[in-house]
């Protein structure tokens, strides 16, 4: 089969999540409430861990913190956030490109100077990037998203829907690109993902329909957005999974 760079990026399994929730990151002056932290030992002032909290902060009794950052991508919302572990930890010394960033990271945390913002993002971005991978590599999640992504057969299967929520997908077409039966498939992916293939898509699409909603589309569009053949279909999936209808979407987000 031939590659080429169109393929291999419909093969990225976490294109989707950074495309639909933009992570922002900002200095953090209270280091028991960052996601991210650069830490050095014993006073010192290089950097010799680095620590990513992907749902909350907490406690940095005896640390020492040379930065800290406050992430948002995309908090409750984004499912990836919400099936990472609670917790993700570098030892910058077997982490030479991370030991790199982390300095230039630390550098744009303390210090303001033109342009910050914007570094301070795309260096938060490879880092969580990093902690994403560590955790698909490791197994840290034995169920849910996290095991889909690392399971070689499922994988391919989540980043298409992922990429492509409103195509008309299929237990036959979904089935084809693990390589398994239907019933194969059905059972990998409920027992591996915790829900069944298609529920699980549905909920992709309401989770990016509701991005749609918050960010001004009406009901109409953001249901075609994600593959919704009408908005009252949309509506009423929306209603039961979230429990108040799309149109309350901007005062449920204030």
């Amino acid at each position: 089969m031939t590659e080429n760079s169109k393929a291999q990026r419909k093969h990225d399994r976490l294109f989707a999540f950074l495309r639909a929730f933009p992570l922002e990151a900002h200095p953090c002056p209270h280091p028991d409430s960052a996601n991210l932290l650069v830490l050095g030992a014993d006073g010192g002032d290089r950097p010799t861990r680095l620590i990513y909290r992907p749902r909350a902060g907490g406690r940095c009794d005896g640390m020492t913190v040379l930065a800290a950052a406050s992430l948002s991508f995309g908090g409750s919302q984004n499912p990836l956030v919400g099936a990472l572990p609670p917790e993700i930890a570098f030892d910058l010394a077997d982490e030479p490109e991370l030991d790199v960033l982390s300095r230039m990271l630390m550098s744009e945390l303390t210090v303001s100077r033109c342009g910050g913002g914007f570094i301070e993002t795309r260096l938060s971005e490879i880092v969580v990037v990093h902690a994403i991978r560590r955790a698909i590599a490791n197994g840290t999640v034995n169920a849910g998203l996290m095991a889909g992504l690392a399971h070689k057969d499922l994988n391919p299967c989540l980043v298409a829907m992922h990429d492509d929520p409103g195509h008309p997908w299929t237990i036959g077409s979904l089935s084809e690109i693990a390589g398994m039966s239907r019933s194969r498939f059905i059972r990998t992916f409920t027992q591996t993902v915790g829900q069944p293939p298609l529920a699980y898509l549905t909920q992709w699409r309401l989770t990016l329909g509701r991005v749609a909603l918050v960010e001004g589309h009406t009901v109409k569009v953001a249901a075609g957005k994600v593959g919704f053949s009408s908005a009252a279909g949309f509506s009423r999936a929306f209603s039961r999974v979230f429990g108040h209808a799309p149109s309350t979407v901007a005062s449920h987000d204030a």
